[in-house]
């Protein structure tokens, strides 16, 4: 057998390992998951962003609430920030009012509202519009970039640039103490695929655990630091609040709906109508 026959066939063996259907992948294959990983909303992934009705625009919180401090800075010409780079006292209660988000601690009474770093959800919303390019901040002024304020009138190129940012280039473990991992936002697309097969059923959060960490076993390390949970518990928790409380639920994709006010209540998740409008997955190609 000469060399470049040899070569052919490695080929061969390569292409079809790489475009083999995995069930682990939902039948999707290493190089269908390749693209999700990598490039998740690309031309060749099977995930595919679709325009929306301006109605089904409003639906979605974390959009509008950035939209709404994108028109504060825009009406001000720039937004002068507190010493440490907040926003000032007055702005955060004006974007509260609003109602976009609410906090649970904030709502029950536990905590109060009186500055940036008390919302969770205002806080993100400024870190997304400065890391996004929405938004600079020089010398504790911020004002909106030449390319936010194009940005800013167009809905549709406005939810695909802020959903980029908040899944590639903010850090989902930056609120909770679950640990600097990628436990969630490593393959945030495959939950999104998970959502649009089954998330039609009201299914508990940690149906879609297991079958995430059966996607990416690498990332099931680590013992849970608390004797009163188990590995899984705490790692499917941990899985469960970045990827439905502090993503798909602040872009409007999902319903959440707890069994009881307890801390232990079951979480059941299923989509909602604006997920199969905004979202399109194409099943794999050789399942």
């Amino acid at each position: 057998m000469d060399y470049e026959e040899l070569q052919r066939q490695i080929s061969q063996v390569m292409h079809e390992q790489n475009n083999r259907s995995v069930p682990e992948f939902e039948g999707y294959s290493p190089a269908e998951m390749y693209q999700v990983l990598n490039f998740t909303f690309g031309p060749e992934s099977p995930i595919q962003l679709q325009k929306l009705s301006d109605s089904d625009y409003k639906k979605i919180p974390i959009l509008n609430q950035i939209k709404y401090l994108a028109d504060i800075i825009a009406e001000k010409g720039e937004l002068k920030l507190t010493a440490k780079g907040y926003l000032p006292t007055k702005i955060v209660a004006d974007i509260y009012s609003q109602r976009f988000l609410t906090d649970d601690l904030i709502e029950s009474g536990i905590a109060k509202l009186y500055k940036e770093s008390d919302s969770m959800s205002i806080n993100l919303t400024r870190i997304l519009t400065e890391i996004s390019g929405l938004a600079k901040k020089r010398k504790g002024i911020l004002s909106l970039t030449k390319a936010g304020e194009k940005t800013i009138s167009d809905n549709h190129k406005l939810l695909k640039l802020i959903l980029n940012t908040f899944a590639t280039k903010f850090n989902w473990a930056y609120y909770d103490g679950y640990g600097e991992n990628q436990i969630g936002q490593l393959g945030s697309g495959f939950s999104l695929i998970l959502l649009s097969i089954y998330g039609n059923k009201k299914r508990l959060d940690t149906f879609y655990a297991d079958k995430y960490f059966k996607a990416f076993p690498a990332l099931f390390e680590g013992e849970s630091p608390t004797r009163f949970m188990t590995k899984k518990e705490h790692l499917g928790n941990c899985y469960s609040i970045r990827t439905f409380d502090r993503f798909l639920d602040y872009f409007g994709l999902i319903n959440i709906e707890m069994s009881s006010k307890s801390w232990d209540a079951d979480k059941y998740i299923s989509k909602t109508d604006l997920f199969d409008k905004f979202i399109k997955c194409t099943p794999p190609k050789n399942k």
